[in-house]
């Protein structure tokens, strides 16, 4: 139990870590490839040479997070192996196929055009050029897409048959079609605009209020950052709420785990505040809101959501003894979490474009000096929206086939995953230091002015 214990805090460390780079690899690669297009259809030459600079600029920072998250990303093969070998042999020959496509589609397709991207400015056309960062973009959206299939198969399986004690694929077409994926996927596509144009924001603040060669070309910027975040912001909503109606079907413990709703009810509230007592199966005090989850889930006053102690039971006749609710009270209050600061990050990001678009933002220095401090909100929604998905899927680690504690590595010992915890968690530590070093510097140190250069 302790190297199982310790397998799981180590792929839960270096996945939320791997996982803050990912949605700032998607947004900001299509915020990129949209100031090109920008770039393109200037007419006037002043301004095409300072809009030149800015894709530049944030399109070496989209460099810096992609080679963290490239880096980042490999770890996570590994750990299959090293770590989660009776799950590579049960679920290989499904797991395997979304990642090799991965790797054969979609990075082969980014990490090639982005080299003619980085090296082709006097090389092709501007729309040539242009197209290239579009397909980088498109090849990072499409790797996401990729690796989120594979992770709707764990949450839901489809198209599988079990042959010799392993998982095998039966139907292809119904793994791309589960019905999980197109929820995972908009929400983190969203997820990424959101985080790409927030950072976006947090940078151009910076900009306007401490360099003022290129304070008109930041405003102009923060402009298009605050209308793509507030896109992106809404499409999480969106998307996070039509998920969320999926889950009753598809996942109704995580989603009863989300409430703390231990028992059926029809209409369901919505708590605000609980007093969880997971031992006991209720809320010891709770603060809900009446009929509030019932329309949430079902767009109705009426609707039952089945409860965590009737979801157990169910569980237990159909799989047998055990224990088949996750972390109730850290369910709880990550989801209150995230919600939090997607609202928060909504209201700064509608307070911005109200001033950038109708005042001097300039005269709010205020404002702009706790933008950049901001900066981290997306990170934590993100981190805790990522504990959700996989905290919620708990004790199994393909629901219904095959549970945790069951795919961990039959020969590892405690000893071994404290050596590649530390060692991954100290590299991982200075990497990001190094990257943070690297990005600040670069923005500091580089100026956008309608002189060539």
């Amino acid at each position: 139990m302790e190297a199982l214990l310790l397998s799981r805090w180590q792929f839960a460390i270096t996945t939320v870590y791997h996982f803050l780079f990912v949605p700032l690899t998607l947004g900001l690669s299509i915020f990129t490839a949209i100031l090109e297009t920008w770039y393109v259809n200037c007419g006037s030459y002043e301004w095409r040479i300072k809009i030149k600079k800015l894709v530049k600029f944030f399109g070496t920072l989209f460099l810096i997070n992609f080679a963290m998250g490239v880096v980042t990303g490999i770890v996570q093969e590994f750990h299959f192996g090293m770590n989660w070998s009776e799950y590579a042999r049960f679920m290989g020959d499904i797991f395997g196929a979304p990642l090799a496509l991965e790797a054969l589609t979609a990075f082969f397709l980014e990490s090639t055009f982005l080299g003619i991207w980085i090296f082709g400015w006097d090389k092709l056309s501007e729309k040539r050029h242009c197209l290239c960062i579009w397909l980088v973009a498109f090849g990072s959206n499409l790797s996401a897409f990729w690796i989120l299939v594979a992770n709707s198969f764990m949450q839901h399986p489809v198209g599988y048959a079990i042959e010799g004690g392993r998982a095998v694929m039966s139907d292809f077409l119904a793994l791309l079609t589960n019905p999980y994926v197109l929820g995972e996927y908009c929400h983190a596509l969203f997820a990424g605009l959101s985080t790409g144009g927030f950072v976006a924001i947090a940078v151009c603040a910076w900009k306007i209020l401490n360099d003022e060669q290129s304070r008109e070309s930041f405003i102009s910027v923060m402009k298009i950052a605050t209308v793509y975040t507030m896109v992106g912001l809404l499409g999480v909503l969106g998307s996070g709420h039509l998920h969320a109606q999926r889950l009753n079907d598809l996942n109704p413990m995580k989603l009863a785990s989300f409430e703390a709703l231990w028992e059926t009810e029809n209409p369901a509230p919505f708590a605000v505040v609980a007093d969880i007592n997971e031992e006991a199966g209720r809320n010891d005090f709770e603060i809900t809101v009446p009929y509030m989850f019932t329309i949430m889930v079902h767009n109705s006053l009426e609707g039952k959501i089945k409860g965590i102690n009737d979801l157990q039971a169910e569980a237990m006749k159909k799989y047998g003894s055990g224990n088949y609710i996750p972390d109730v009270k850290g369910m709880f209050w990550s989801f209150r979490m995230m919600i939090g600061v997607g609202g928060l990050m909504m209201l700064v990001t509608l307070l911005t474009g109200v001033l950038v678009y109708f005042t001097r933002i300039i005269n709010f220095k205020c404002w702009l000096r706790l933008l950049p401090f901001l900066a981290p909100l997306p990170f934590i929604a993100n981190s805790v929206g990522w504990y959700i998905v996989e905290a919620g899927r708990q004790p199994w680690i393909v629901v219904g086939l095959q549970k945790t504690a069951q795919a961990v590595s039959p020969n590892l010992t405690a000893g071994e995953v404290w050596l590649t915890l530390i060692g991954f968690t100290a590299v991982y530590l200075l990497l990001a230091m190094l990257a943070l070093f690297a990005a600040i510097s670069f923005i500091r140190r580089t100026h956008v002015t309608e002189e060539e250069g």
